[in-house]
């Protein structure tokens, strides 16, 4: 059953003062400029799910029942939004031509926080997502989701572990931010499709590839939480849509044409794309019951030498969310390895051996996510402990990530996701 309500503009105001102290024991924040910054996390992260239901649909790939939730969100200000409808205008006339877009405005209705969800239980993915429509056309209501914004801390870890440690293997990041150079990504896991759509918007030459397995993950993302259309692919690799409408094109600013995003089996897509070698391999794949598949590493398995042989040889990174499964108290954290717990070695270690040849070459490392029971697992053929301990390699990590935030002058700090709670395997 599929249901799509109406948008709802309503604001949920909240006691800035006791969420800082009931997050960080009393210690006062300022100056938050990141609109993903978990500071505003309970607009969403709702223990009594005052949201409301915008979509429900029912997967036939073991994900339950989908659904997309929707929050309040108290940015961008209602002060704010005249700027951003003016780009739009703007936009539009670009496209357009002056005659072409005469009268046309574009109207905000307002923003919100957009939660997948599998079974009521798994907050799978959770996105910001604007709306707006054409004053021409009052109806015509489209959402755009913002790429600039990763609302989730295990999603910011990852791209921070993964994109230092592509510099720290002498990869050109600056060129690939820039487009002189392209950056080939793929991300094994949809979800509402923040984080392909974040590296898209941030390194110019980003060409990101998408694997998901379930088709009503898809088709949520792009109905409910404002992914591109135009990024959705066939089966036979082709677009779905053969162009971009003028809507896709007013907002995305090419973006759109840079993600590829494919229903498919990661085991399938690795196999059968022989000729595609990947610089950086995001994966965050978890079924309904919230579990990793064995199958996505197990080192003997097809699919691990498949992987191998996509990713590049030189420098290529792997990264992979995975839950926590150690115990760790404040006073543990400058232990060495106390981050990793039983499971997360195992699958780091059948990473080592799936993918390094020899393993004297690259390197295998994990970091705590703060705030969240996650960890996010580096495998890097281009990096080498070179006899160093864990210390001078976290040194020599958090020097390079102040290297790529000046380079991608992102709106939080890769540092910030390094500093506590790494643990080489």
């Amino acid at each position: 059953m599929n249901s799509i309500q109406r948008f709802s503009l309503t604001r949920r105001l909240s006691s800035v003062e006791s969420y800082l102290r009931h997050l960080c024991g009393g210690a006062f924040r300022v100056g938050v400029k990141d609109e993903g910054d978990w500071f505003y996390s309970q607009e969403w992260w709702d223990p009594h799910e005052r949201g409301h239901t915008v979509s429900q649909s029912s997967s036939s790939r073991g994900n339950g029942v989908v659904s997309v939730v929707a929050h309040p969100s108290s940015l961008p200000s209602r002060e704010s939004w005249a700027e951003t409808e003016g780009w739009l205008d703007n936009r539009y006339m670009e496209i357009m031509g002056r005659d072409g877009a005469k009268n046309e405005k574009f109207k905000i209705l307002g923003y919100q926080w957009r939660s997948l969800r599998f079974n009521d239980d798994t907050r799978q993915s959770t996105v910001k997502v604007m709306a707006a429509f054409r004053a021409l056309q009052p109806s015509s209501i489209f959402y755009m989701q913002h790429p600039h914004c990763l609302a989730v801390p295990y999603l910011k870890s990852m791209v921070s572990v993964g994109l230092t440690s592509l510099p720290a293997s002498k990869y050109d990041l600056t060129s690939a931010a820039i487009g002189k150079k392209q950056m080939r990504i793929l991300c094994v896991g949809h979800g509402g499709g923040s984080l392909p759509l974040f590296l898209a918007n941030h390194i110019l030459g980003a060409l990101v590839d998408i694997v998901e397995i379930d088709p009503v993950v898809i088709s949520e993302s792009v109905r409910a939480m404002g992914f591109p259309a135009f990024s959705v692919m066939t089966a036979t690799g082709k677009r779905a849509l053969p162009t971009p409408d003028i809507i896709d094109q007013v907002m995305w600013r090419g973006i759109h044409e840079r993600l590829f995003l494919y229903e498919s089996e990661a085991k399938e897509f690795i196999l059968n794309n022989q000729n595609n070698s990947y610089d950086i391999i995001f994966m965050d794949a978890y079924d309904g019951a919230d579990i990793f598949p064995h199958s996505l590493w197990d080192s003997n398995s097809l699919f691990m030498k498949a992987l191998s042989e996509r990713l590049h040889h030189e420098h290529g990174t792997l990264v992979v969310n995975l839950h926590s499964d150690a115990d760790i108290s404040d006073l543990d954290r400058s232990i060495e390895g106390v981050t990793t717990g039983k499971y997360v070695r195992k699958v780091g270690k059948a990473y080592k051996k799936g993918l390094m040849e020899n393993e004297r070459n690259g390197l295998v490392f994990s970091c705590e996510v703060p705030w969240l029971c996650n960890v996010s697992l580096v495998v890097s053929r281009g990096m080498s402990s070179d006899g160093r301990h864990r210390d001078q390699i976290k040194t020599s990590l958090m020097k390079t990530s102040l290297e790529v935030d000046k380079i991608l002058r992102l709106p939080f700090s890769f540092l910030d996701y390094l500093k506590t709670g790494l643990a080489i395997i």
